[in-house]
């Protein structure tokens, strides 16, 4: 089993201020289905904890940045408030605060401080002493897929754990990859790709395929992190820790989401709109009315 994640939460949040300028993005709320069957809200870093929780993760390291005491706070059971919950009638709202309080103490939590916005590799690097030797999922916390059964997830850890790859990661195709990281591919078998190469945010994509921001990682990442130079933005990317790792000889897998999964994203206003939309509807289990942004069916491109 894979049993230390990783959740990163460190951005600025830049283009969703001014709301992101005393909260981080990752504690934005979307909406959720409550266990008696209603809408509720919940931070959308709160969903990822879940999420990594019911696939068997019971060790976090939250990398977090200047908004971290919010998240902490938010982290921190608070049983006199469900207290007040109970005695005004809230008793749903309370319940679902009770689970959430229920997974957290069930879990070994350690929060890791990203001092300066120095990119997402240097985020992940600064998890390298909490996963140890260990092989670890890393997901970001501004970034959520809904699906069956978690069936994206379920599919990322299995490969994991049957493959056991230096490094493996969610990909979707898109209609503008130019915004991503974007996959060179080799071949793909039953939604399994193997991966050539990967650009960050390249002017020419040779791919639609992108980037999603849930990976299954062996410790190997950390030396090829230390290798890599800052790239896009002057900023230490993830994507060129990875290249470093092909370049290096090291296999590299990419699962293809599920094309009844759906990706919120919180980081821009125009993604958070959406993610209320798709969310709500989902939450109302209107799964028929949803309409993804991102054509599913993908081309593998061919390569010399």
């Amino acid at each position: 089993m894979i049993k230390k994640g990783v959740i990163t939460a460190a951005g600025l949040g830049t283009r969703l201020l001014s709301v992101t300028k005393a909260q981080p993005k990752e504690m934005l709320p979307v909406f959720a289905r409550c266990k008696d069957g209603g809408l509720c809200m919940k931070p959308i870093v709160q969903l990822v904890f879940e999420d990594l929780y019911q696939s068997g993760i019971r060790d976090f390291c939250f990398v977090v940045g200047r908004g971290q005491r919010t998240i902490r706070e938010h982290f921190t059971p608070d049983f006199s408030y469900l207290s007040i919950l109970d005695k005004r009638g809230k008793n749903g709202l309370a319940k679902e605060l009770d689970a959430f309080y229920e997974m957290v103490g069930r879990s070994r939590i350690q929060w890791v401080n990203q001092f300066e916005p120095r990119g997402f590799g240097d985020a992940v690097m600064r998890a390298e002493e909490f996963v140890a030797s260990e092989a670890f999922l890393l997901h970001a916390g501004d970034n959520f897929f809904l699906s069956k059964n978690r069936d994206h997830l379920k599919r990322l850890v299995d490969a994991g754990v049957s493959l056991r790859p230096n490094a493996l990661f969610l990909v979707q195709s898109v209609k503008d990859p130019q915004f991503y990281g974007v996959v060179e591919a080799i071949g793909e078998t039953n939604g399994l790709i193997r991966v050539k190469r990967l650009v960050e945010k390249p002017e020419s994509p040779a791919s639609n395929l992108a980037i999603m921001p849930a990976y299954v990682f062996q410790p190997t990442i950390f030396s090829a992190l230390r290798e890599t130079r800052p790239g896009y933005s002057g900023e230490l990317q993830l994507t060129d820790g990875i290249q470093r790792m092909i370049e290096s000889g090291f296999e590299v897998y990419a699962v293809d989401v599920n094309s009844d999964a759906v990706r919120l994203d919180v980081g821009s206003p125009e993604l958070y709109m959406e993610a209320q939309i798709q969310s709500y509807k989902c939450a109302k289990n209107d799964w028929s009315s949803i309409e993804q942004e991102q054509p599913h069916n993908f081309r593998i491109p061919k390569t010399v």
